[in-house]
């Protein structure tokens, strides 16, 4: 159950853009995806946390306005930047070197300039 997930930097930034351009809302979709994805426990321990801040966050809402306003605020500023960096940084494997690819053996030695059929 290795399994990878690679993306790229405009995947990375569309997630966090999703994350927080919804005010929070959609933070757990994400994570979500990343565990379906991989299937690793603690894909699915992160996308239970953030299905639980939603939760949370929308029970919090419901208080009159002179209470939890600046617990509301709080909670998401912290949650938001919990995930923009996880979604930057930590949570997608980095791209596979081409070097790896080319098999047991490592990588090919270099050749040396000129013209290989004159040696």
């Amino acid at each position: 159950m290795d399994k990878r997930l690679e993306a790229g930097w405009f995947q990375r930034l569309a997630w966090s853009v999703l994350a927080v351009g919804s005010v929070g809302l959609l933070v757990w979709v994400p994570f979500l995806y990343v565990a379906i994805r991989r299937g690793r426990g603690s894909d699915w321990g992160a996308f239970c946390a953030f299905a639980l801040y939603e939760v949370g966050s929308l029970s919090l809402a419901d208080l009159p306005a002179d209470k939890g306003n600046m617990t509301l605020g709080l909670v998401f500023l912290s949650t938001a930047a919990l995930a923009v960096w996880l979604l930057l940084g930590p949570l997608f494997d980095k791209p596979t070197p081409r070097n790896a690819l080319a098999g047991a053996g490592g990588p090919w030695p270099a050749q040396a300039p000129g013209n290989p059929y004159m040696r």
